[in-house]
């Protein structure tokens, strides 16, 4: 059960000024990515906004994407545990912005995994 706490802190988190913050929000996030599909690819606009080099501004695609970040870590997965060591399938998809992989079960999702 997830505690409703979390969730409203999540929530109710602020948008982030400045590289360091996005860093912060990016650790927890990045905790439970691997319960969020396509986590890394959501990720890049803010991933990029703490790069050294790189300018911060703050634009309408990071808002949505730090939105939808939000949503999905304040929304229960629809995951399943493994059941014994038989019928397992693996997904993968890799592009140059990131590797993404699925692994199911029985077509019931166990985990997601991505860079």
């Amino acid at each position: 059960m997830v505690d409703p706490k979390k969730t409203e802190a999540v929530q109710k988190w602020t948008r982030p000024t400045s590289p360091i913050e996005i860093r912060s929000f990016l650790g927890l996030a990045g905790y439970y990515g691997r319960f969020v599909q396509d986590f890394s690819r959501i990720a890049v606009p803010l991933t990029k906004l703490t790069q050294k080099n790189a300018k911060f501004q703050w634009t309408e695609e990071c808002e949505q994407c730090f939105q939808k970040l939000k949503t999905c870590l304040t929304t229960a997965p629809i995951l399943t545990l493994p059941s014994g060591f038989k019928g397992f399938t693996m997904f993968c998809d890799t592009s140059r912005v990131g590797l993404g992989c699925v692994l199911m079960q029985n077509g019931r999702v166990i985990v997601y995994a991505s860079r």
